[in-house]
């Protein structure tokens, strides 16, 4: 596999479908649209490309452990005053 440039949107046969956000001649980085953000060996690399990166992309923003254990502690108080 070659250095992709930053916005191309590949398919890769584990991950999905995702945008190249860094490549050089030895790392590639790809943020995939179901698993997030990945590194790989890009000599190693297999993936389709697929084309630019879309204008709106379809994912949602993940969120940190620290805002989702916010959040479950913030359930359960308000499930036990209940």
């Amino acid at each position: 596999m070659q250095v992709l440039s930053e916005g191309q949107y590949v398919k890769h046969e584990l991950y999905g479908y995702g945008v190249v956000t860094e490549s050089d001649s030895e790392r590639t980085s790809i943020d995939f649209d179901g698993v997030g953000m990945k590194k790989f060996v890009t000599t190693l690399m297999t993936a389709e490309l697929v084309g630019e990166a879309p204008e709106k992309p379809s994912k949602s923003k993940r969120r940190s452990r620290k805002s989702v254990a916010k959040a479950v502690a913030a359930a359960a108080r308000a499930a036990s005053r209940s």
